[in-house]
């Protein structure tokens, strides 16, 4: 009876992740009007009707299908930005997690949902949910580094975030129509070429002691004189 039981439940598990392999292929060859249960159904080789069993529809198997690929990259963009010490060291990290998530194809998924969530109101609250994780390591990996300096000072870590994930997303959308990357390359040239010449705003500034307002030493002796 166990062992049956572990059975089925491997090949449930099995069935899972190939529609959700089924569903990024699909997602990123045809689009989020080409994916429908039928066509990512044929893709997995399976009946369509284990969709709606698996996971309760087309959208949900998709959003599904972002979460497994979040984990997988999160995992592998903390290592890369983890490296990055300095400003021009973040920006390599930035450009080398644009390139494998554009080769990847994991950009076109998150744009395709993006894309629909436009006329489907109800993605946008899930599609909210699942950008906030990459905001938040944007601006943690910003703050690690540049943080206490006069640039963050300057341009604050969530407004930064917010910036990098819109330019982001409107790269991969502008992709479309820039098909050798060469105007998208030249932003990042630019941010390459702007980050030396932003040293001096990158040095941290010292931390203030005593409590905030306090007179610096010395200042009181020298009023009673």
């Amino acid at each position: 009876m166990a062992k049956g039981a572990a059975q089925a439940r491997k090949s449930s598990e099995e069935t899972r992740d190939r529609l959700i392999t089924a569903a990024g292929r699909v997602l990123r060859e045809e689009g989020y009007t080409g994916a429908s249960a039928r066509v990512i159904a044929k893709a997995a080789d399976v009946n369509s009707a284990l969709i709606f069993y698996h996971f309760g529809g087309v959208d949900q198997l998709l959003l599904a299908l972002l979460d497994q690929s979040a984990e997988e990259r999160m995992a592998l963009h903390q290592a890369t930005a983890s490296r990055a010490a300095t400003l021009e060291e973040l920006i390599e990290a930035a450009v080398e997690i644009y390139h494998t998530d554009l080769e990847g194809g994991y950009l076109s998924e998150f744009a395709e949902l993006v894309a629909a969530a436009v006329t489907r109101p109800e993605l946008r609250a899930e599609i909210n949910a699942r950008a906030e994780p990459w905001i938040a390591f944007v601006e943690e990996h910003y703050e690690r580094v540049v943080g206490g300096s006069p640039l963050a000072r300057l341009l604050p870590a969530r407004e930064v975030a917010y910036g990098a994930i819109t330019y982001y997303m409107g790269a991969n959308f502008f992709s479309v129509l820039d098909e050798d990357r060469s105007r998208t390359e030249a932003v990042f040239d630019l941010a390459a070429r702007v980050a030396p010449r932003a040293k001096l705003l990158t040095l941290r500034l010292p931390r203030r002691t005593g409590r905030a307002g306090a007179e610096p030493q010395g200042a009181e002796e020298a009023g009673d004189e």
